[in-house]
């Protein structure tokens, strides 16, 4: 069975498989639109790539690469119909360029670093702890806290309540899937809207994680706090990446599901129940993907997904 895992966008979701990836977007029209790429993923030819740790931060980056992409791919549908909205029949560009991609990739992980990351340090250095266990263990809990009341706000906006139902469908299909159910709406409705490979359920194991990472270095003086808090976080990445492909990979075992039950929690804080129509468009990505990876070679099942 070809691993696949998934992203929700603006009226829309991201499939991916090992070697593909696939959009499909709802268009303010009603249509659905599909776009596909293809993956040349460096875990499919070299296998330094593919060794535990490295190959977790090499599967993030493709993740944040690809998802970007799909994102932008979905707000251009958004706008275009919002545009032609508004001056009729007159076709419209609004295609982002790779700059525009590239400075909105880096002010969003800028500031992911700088709320999740640098900001929990030094609020903890400020607070003035000076034993290393009691420092960690504090910065370790802030940061969790303001993740947590992170996604608590931001589930309060309506649009975004949306594109939570699009990641609710994104994992109801994949469920449906590896459940070997048919691919159907109301099929794939009656699966859960959690999945143990799910990036929400990553993101809060990096942040437990970097508490015994962070252990070894102690508190350093302000600006290698800083510098620890960001340099090691690919390995934090890739450690906590090696979590969540081996809950994947057993999540029958009900010991390790209660071990890792806070991730699945927290997933309720991404997720609101999708519609039909949210998740026909969640099982045209998956399709297409499957359909894709099955042009593919047997090199490209080497390639690491995260969900």
């Amino acid at each position: 069975m070809t691993t696949v895992g998934g992203q929700a966008v603006l009226e829309g979701v991201m499939m991916r498989g090992p070697s593909n990836w696939a959009v499909a977007v709802r268009k303010p029209d009603g249509d659905i639109a599909e776009v596909h790429q293809p993956i040349r993923s460096p875990m499919a030819r070299h296998p330094l790539f593919r060794l535990p740790v490295i190959r977790g931060v090499i599967a993030l980056g493709e993740s944040l690469a690809i998802g970007f992409r799909a994102l932008a791919i979905s707000a251009n549908y958004q706008a275009q119909g919002e545009e032609k909205e508004g001056e009729g029949s007159k076709e419209v560009s609004t295609e982002l360029s790779r700059a525009q991609l590239i400075f909105a990739f880096a002010i969003a992980i800028g500031f992911a670093i700088l709320l999740f990351k640098v900001s929990p340090a030094l609020l903890t250095n400020w607070i003035g702890i000076k034993r290393t266990g009691w420092f960690v263990i504090v910065e370790g809990l802030i940061r969790v806290t303001i993740f947590v009341l992170y996604l608590a706000a931001i589930s309060l906006f309506p649009d975004l309540r949306r594109v939570f139902q699009y990641h609710a469908a994104e994992h109801k299909a994949i469920n449906a899937y590896e459940a070997g159910e048919e691919l159907e709406p109301e099929a794939v409705q009656r699966q859960s809207l959690i999945h143990p490979r799910c990036g929400t359920a990553f993101l809060l194991w990096v942040m437990v994680i970097a508490i015994f990472v962070f252990a070894f270095f102690g508190r350093p003086v302000w600006y290698w706090l800083i510098a620890t808090r960001i340099l090691l976080l690919p390995v934090i990445a890739g450690l906590a990446y090696e979590l969540i492909r081996f809950a994947g990979k057993h999540s029958a075992n009900p010991i390790l599901m209660t071990l890792l039950a806070p991730g699945l929690w927290l997933q309720r804080l991404t997720t609101r129940e999708p519609t039909l129509d949210q998740i026909e468009v969640s099982i045209h990505a998956l399709k297409e993907v499957l359909s894709l990876e099955g042009r593919t070679g047997p090199e490209a099942r080497k390639v690491e997904v995260m969900a």
